[in-house]
């Protein structure tokens, strides 16, 4: 019997802990799912790292790069080098995302700002409470604080 095929067996005596580490040295083990989920976490993850590489870059509107920025256009810009397509404006963007609770949240997802059914900013989530973001004329591409808590929160597909 080779090692491949006692996977399934070790798996269930060994539990998932284990199952990753005979995954991580040769073995495969198929999770339904995983994978679209690992995919859209990579994207998420090199879309983040793209918006904080434009850190400092000047808010333009209607501007989408490279190197001006306003918030859709800083998503939009982030997420199409990361490999993911997204329409142009927030509004659009949101319409496009699967829609996630708070406490779902992860880096990388996108923070939707609204007023009543109207959406009105958006940015990239960095974690600890903090976006990417594109905030307004006479600004900059920066990490900031989420200041309201009338915001949603969508996860690109």
């Amino acid at each position: 019997m080779t090692a491949l095929n006692r996977v399934p067996s070790l798996v269930a005596r060994a539990g998932t802990a284990s199952a990753l580490t005979i995954a991580a040295v040769g073995g495969s083990i198929v999770v339904p799912g995983a994978s679209s989920e690992a995919a859209a976490a990579s994207h998420a993850t090199k879309a983040l790292r793209i918006a904080a590489s434009k850190k400092g870059s000047p808010y333009q509107w209607g501007a989408t790069g490279p190197r001006r920025f306003d918030c859709s256009g800083l998503t939009l810009y982030s997420f199409k080098k990361a490999g993911k397509k997204l329409p142009r404006t927030a509004a659009q963007q949101y319409n496009k995302t699967r829609h996630i609770s708070a406490k779902n949240r992860k880096a990388g997802d996108l923070v939707f700002f609204h007023s009543g059914r109207s959406i009105y900013h958006v940015g990239i989530y960095a974690g600890k409470g903090k976006i990417w973001h594109a905030p307004k004329t006479g600004d900059v591409v920066r990490l900031q604080k989420i200041w309201t808590s009338n915001v949603l929160y969508g996860r690109v597909k």
